[in-house]
């Protein structure tokens, strides 16, 4: 879906973003005494290893898979070993299954678990507390939740929110009246650590709430990876994306030097059509640029055997890209830390030594 363009209004905002945010607050209302109301009900299930979950606290994408790649690598640094648990929006299996990138398509897991498996062992299931049995017995010794914070049925030792510094968190209101899944406070109050994802500095009135809360911040910048090719200062591109903010890949690739001859943006887990792939194999030919997208959209893309579909999909260059953190060491610590807390449980041992 495409976030409503009240959500993340102008400042200041016009009056017709006010009006539809208003009118949208009853709503907004019922939707948070749900969600209360379903986490005051429900008994986080444990189990015997820790559970890192990266989450954020707004609808739509703020960053979180290359944030959970790279939390995988810090972890593995450590001598763990991570394993990714994923809903797997998107796609129909109900697992939990895990992934193999041979046989499975986005369709089938979703097109995160597909990225997600090319950095360790992913599991799709729509129980995540049955994902997380799953990997704990197939030898992981930290699960690694990608998103999953809103859920309140499996316990998280650590919760790592990111934040797009570039989006915030929009009007700061709650479903479907802004972009929130549940209040900021009430968010804050299971936040162990937030990261703060872009070039832009934290929206003000978060950092003011994380420092009031002494939440760590750690800042991270998504960083083009080799698979890019070096300079491409001066190329001219037609870029199409269908994340949850095309306009951060956008401008990603202007600040390589990109000439962008025409952008094309499509909502988040967009399923690409054969009218779509024809659609922009002719932009390109009238704009005489290349065709660029993103690596989650290029796996989906890959999904549709349609000729015009495979076509755009062997001409469109990936930028794929990795968050890189300015602070390793005090990341490092916060996961041992909670690490380390966790285990010292009693509700906590190695797989195959449960206590009785």
């Amino acid at each position: 879906m495409r976030s409503p363009s009240f959500w993340y209004p102008p400042i200041p905002p016009r009056l017709r973003d006010r009006l539809l945010c208003l009118a949208m607050t009853p709503l907004a209302g019922l939707y948070s005494f749900g969600a209360g109301l379903r986490r005051r009900m429900s008994v986080p299930e444990r189990i015997s290893i820790p559970v890192v979950c990266i989450g954020n606290f707004t609808a739509g994408g703020a960053g979180k898979t290359p944030t959970a790649i790279a939390i995988a690598e810090r972890l593995r640094a450590l001598g763990e070993t991570p394993h990714f648990v994923s809903r797997g929006y998107g796609g129909r299996e109900v697992g939990p299954i895990c992934v193999d990138a041979e046989h499975h398509s986005s369709t089938d897991v979703g097109d995160e678990p597909l990225l997600l498996s090319k950095h360790g062992p992913t599991w799709v299931a729509q129980d995540r507390v049955a994902g997380a049995f799953s990997a704990e017995r197939a030898g992981a010794s930290v699960i690694l939740l990608d998103d999953g914070f809103q859920n309140p049925t499996l316990h998280k030792d650590l919760s790592l929110l990111v934040v797009d510094t570039g989006a915030g968190v929009g009007n700061g209101s709650v479903l479907p009246a802004g972009p929130l899944r549940e209040p900021l406070s009430v968010a804050l109050e299971r936040t162990h650590g937030i990261v703060a994802l872009g070039a832009a500095p934290l929206p003000q009135d978060i950092a003011d709430q994380a420092d009031q809360a002494a939440i760590p911040l750690f800042n991270a910048t998504l960083q083009p990876t080799a698979d890019f090719g070096g300079s491409h200062t001066g190329d001219r591109f037609v870029a199409f994306a269908g994340i949850g903010r095309p306009e951060k890949f956008f401008s990603t690739l202007g600040r390589l030097g990109a000439v962008l001859a025409a952008t094309r943006s499509f909502p988040d887990h967009h399923p690409f059509t054969e009218t779509d792939a024809r659609s922009l194999l002719d932009l390109a030919a009238r704009e005489q640029a290349r065709l660029i997208t993103t690596e989650k959209d290029a796996v989906r893309l890959r999904d549709n055997e349609g000729p015009a579909a495979k076509n755009l999909s062997e001409q469109a260059e990936v930028l794929s890209v990795k968050a890189t953190f300015d602070d390793l060491d005090g990341l490092d610590a916060l996961l041992s830390h909670h690490l380390a807390a966790a285990r010292e449980s009693h509700t906590y041992a190695p797989p195959g030594t449960r206590r009785d």
